[in-house]
């Protein structure tokens, strides 16, 4: 029997959303965890406790059940591990079949990959490599609104990867395209996994070159130079992106 004293992390996943308890992750007992749901594999460990993933169980409430970022101010290590449960749940519900030969594919806990029943290739996650970054221009900033956010936030310039480029190139292409303008001194920052629903941000700081600002209205609402003492509404804790809005303007 299962030791109703050994806690653990709870990853429930549905829909892309977790169940969290009171707004925050569930650390509850592997016996808990057990009467749950009997499908639940371990996925890292935080804090000396064990997180688990589990596929979306009948027994929670699904008014529980929210997205990543209220878990933002989780400590990074851990946040990463949510995600990861949300990556593995998105995995399943995206590789379905073999795309060699058409059979069906199994969840492989081992191998955290899809198991074709047939010809048993694996297949393993897809992960979009993106870049972000954060360009400045003496005490300024570069900052720009997407029509996503609602709540008027401003945010560094991010965008996907393409085939045949360097990271240095996805990102001067993507500051051009977002925002006309050109950048030099190109270098890295950071990372950070993002699972919406299975990114890999890569974080850059630049320096201005040359242009005037002119948005791609397709793409943003607005783009501006802020000064690094008198900032809008900005990312929030938590995110790379914020981590590079301070690194530049603090």
């Amino acid at each position: 029997m299962s030791d109703r004293n050994d806690l653990v992390y709870l990853c429930c996943v549905s829909d892309g959303k977790l169940w969290l308890s009171d707004h925050s992750l569930p650390i509850i007992s592997k016996y808990q965890l057990d009467k749950i749901s009997p499908t639940h594999y371990v996925i890292g460990q935080h804090d000396g406790k064990s997180v688990y993933y589990v596929p979306s169980s009948e027994q929670l409430d699904p008014e529980s059940f929210e997205g990543l970022r209220t878990l933002l101010g989780l400590p990074p290590a851990l946040f990463n591990l949510a995600g990861k449960a949300i990556q593995l749940d998105h995995m399943q519900a995206s590789l379905g079949f073999c795309s060699r030969c058409g059979g069906e594919n199994l969840f492989d806990s081992k191998h955290l990959a899809m198991s074709c029943q047939r010809c048993n290739t694996l297949s393993y996650a897809r992960i979009s490599p993106c870049v972000i970054v954060a360009v400045r221009k003496e005490n300024q900033i570069l900052l720009a609104q997407h029509p996503r956010h609602k709540n008027g936030m401003y945010t560094v310039i991010a965008g996907f990867v393409e085939m045949g480029e360097t990271l240095e190139e996805c990102v001067a292409r993507e500051v051009k395209e977002e925002t006309g303008i050109e950048v030099t001194n190109i270098h890295y920052f950071d990372s950070q996994p993002w699972a919406f629903p299975s990114n890999l941000m890569m974080g850059f700081i630049a320096d201005y070159q040359r242009g005037e600002i002119n948005p791609d209205y397709e793409e943003l609402t607005d783009a501006r130079w802020f000064d690094a003492d008198d900032l809008p509404l900005v990312a929030p804790e938590g995110t790379i992106a914020r981590r590079l809005i301070d690194a530049v303007t603090g």
